[in-house]
């Protein structure tokens, strides 16, 4: 195939899948599918509610269109799936989306068309579990008639300075061909350059434990603030002081949420133990940050009992629903473990994020997001995700303003000076 012929089909148009078909469609005809058709009609109209991607940029992606119709995709000839990959309720991976996705482009795919994945999943999953389906479906043949590549996605949500194009993008493909080519293929769009793996497998492992290394970083921390705060000193500051060190990583305790860091660590250890082995310290840091939620909730009833304040009829603040700063997505927010907790003590909650849409906090999570704080009112305020309206340079909200007298303010995320009023996890 000639990469001037290439008809691009991107399968799913979530934080992943829309900005990888803006980038695609400066340079070549895109079809962007997705199965939910108010999404589809609200691309349409100019309007993205990720947040991922500004009008003017969605205006500028000149040979992308969109479409909720599976047909419309039967003369595309690359189909890239984005699909998300979560896990079940007992923790493991979860392939639904990942296997309908397969079966409908396998319903379509053609002789010397190419699937590419960039779903994050476990090594093996693409040629284990995704190519069977893509065969049956297809009634062709893997490596004969049809190719396979894997291109990890590396979005980070929110962020405006490292976005698609800005990253490094690990390619690979199922013969040494479909791997030059799909290479090929993202060099065009990708400006901070390609890293072309040995193997899909490669590739696969890659991902996985780029989120892995961080989780299990993370849940360092973690443990060490509460040893910590058993010792009586500011996690903070120790990180502070031992960040003067050249080769100290620059890791900090809290909540880890949203659809990677406490996800894909799941789908490696349910391969290692399919292999016999035990990962004992990848499920240790799991687990770690899985409590972390019931923690915060303890440590702020706890701060609240030493500074005199009943939390029966009190009135709490929570600032933050989102998985993270500066975008509205609420995929796997730990945030409401903490609120879960906080509800059992028969405080009256009010819960501000503003840039989390209303209607999927309650449809999501059965949440109700409050108005703008009111001042004077309330007892505690638990800082739980550092939006710019609430820290820094932008804030808009002057946090000890909106306390009653003697209230205290609880910083999950370490972004306030500490205080006689302000305590850092």
């Amino acid at each position: 195939m000639n990469i001037s012929d290439t008809r691009f089909a991107i399968v799913g148009l979530g934080y992943v899948g829309l900005p990888l078909a803006v980038a695609f469609g400066r340079h070549f005809p895109v079809l962007g599918y997705d199965i939910n058709s108010v999404r589809v009609t609200e691309l349409k109209e100019g309007v993205d509610r990720t947040l991922e991607v500004a009008p003017e940029d969605l205006s500028s992606a000149g040979q992308l269109e969109y479409t909720d119709q599976l047909k419309d995709l039967e003369a595309c000839n690359v189909y890239i799936i984005t699909v998300p990959t979560p896990i079940d309720a007992a923790r493991r991976p979860d392939f639904d989306p990942l296997l309908k996705s397969s079966a409908a482009i396998g319903s379509i795919l053609k002789k010397g068309d190419i699937v590419v994945y960039e779903s994050t999943v476990y090594p093996g999953v693409t040629e284990e579990v995704c190519v069977p389906v893509l065969e049956r479906s297809s009634g062709l043949k893997f490596n004969e008639d049809f190719f396979c590549g894997y291109s990890p996605e590396r979005i980070n949500p929110g962020d405006k300075e490292r976005t698609v194009t800005k990253i490094v993008k690990v390619t690979a493909g199922s013969t040494p061909e479909v791997a030059e080519f799909v290479d090929a293929l993202y060099r065009k769009v990708i400006t901070a350059g390609t890293h072309k793996a040995s193997s899909i497998r490669v590739a696969e492992a890659a991902k996985v434990i780029e989120n892995t290394q961080r989780d299990v970083n993370i849940a360092l921390m973690n443990e060490l603030a509460r040893i910590f705060h058993r010792i009586g000193i500011d996690t903070h500051d120790v990180l502070a002081a031992a960040g003067t060190k050249w080769n100290f990583m620059p890791f900090v305790p809290g909540l880890v949420g949203g659809h990677c860091i406490g996800v894909d660590p799941y789908y490696l250890a349910h391969k290692a133990t399919m292999l016999g082995y035990n990962p004992e310290l990848i499920l240790a840091a799991r687990r770690i940050n899985d409590d972390m939620g019931p923690h915060v909730a303890d440590r702020l009833m706890r701060l609240m009992a030493k500074a005199k304040l009943n939390i029966v009829g009190s009135r709490i603040l929570v600032l933050g629903l989102a998985f993270k700063e500066n975008c509205p997505d609420v995929r796997n927010t730990k945030v409401v473990e903490v609120i879960a907790q906080l509800k059992d003590t028969n405080a009256e909650l009010d819960v501000y994020d503003p840039w989390v849409d209303p209607d999927e906090a309650l449809r999501e999570y059965g949440v109700e997001l409050s108005g703008s704080p009111v001042a004077g009112a309330y007892d505690a305020i638990l800082l739980t995700v550092a939006h710019k309206q609430f820290v820094g340079p932008e804030a808009s909200l002057d946090l000890k303003s909106l306390l009653k007298p003697g209230g205290i303010i609880f910083d999950v995320k370490g972004r306030l000076e500490a205080d006689d009023q302000t305590f850092r996890l």
